[in-house]
């Protein structure tokens, strides 16, 4: 009669387990990830990608990333961006950016898979709020000395949600 009781409870915790696992995996993460390949790994000042993203939530605090994929043979430890941000109705503003890319004495931040590496660093001082909801557009140009840029496999924007 034991017996009986144990299976009921055994199976009871076994479809616990089961819904948990299956709520948890439905969860959505409030997440835009768009990158770029740069052709040739040459990057020129011509090429300025451009990302589209929609927000509908106005009352949430999102962190914005620039997302970039270098060689190991990239000659500098930074790159200068030109970032072009426009929202639903307004004109694009500029805002020049240095993204610090790694230092002589620590190597290359981020993380590395035998020659490539890829670095997401926050573009804003922390989590911001859009005003409008809509179609926002990004843009980004490398303004280095050097043209056509080479060794810069990827660029991109990503923007996360703040829970």
């Amino acid at each position: 009669m034991r017996r009986k009781a144990y299976l009921p409870q055994r199976f009871l915790f076994v479809l616990i387990i089961i819904i948990s696992t299956i709520l948890t995996a439905c969860t959505r993460l409030d997440v835009f990830e768009k990158n770029m390949v740069i052709p040739k790994n040459q990057w020129p000042y011509s090429l300025q990608p451009s990302f589209d993203f929609i927000i509908k939530d106005t009352t949430a605090s999102y962190n914005l990333y620039i997302v970039l994929r270098h060689t190991d043979a990239y000659r500098y430890n930074n790159i200068w961006l030109n970032v072009g941000t426009q929202s639903p109705g307004d004109s694009t503003r500029y805002q020049k950016f240095e993204l610090q890319l790694g230092s002589d004495a620590k190597g290359w931040e981020g993380t590395g898979m035998d020659d490539i590496w890829e670095l997401r660093k926050l573009i804003t001082n922390g989590p911001v709020k859009f005003n409008k909801a809509g179609n926002y557009h990004f843009s980004v140009a490398q303004i280095m000395r050097e043209n056509p840029l080479p060794n810069i496999m990827n660029i991109g924007i990503r923007v996360e949600k703040v829970k």
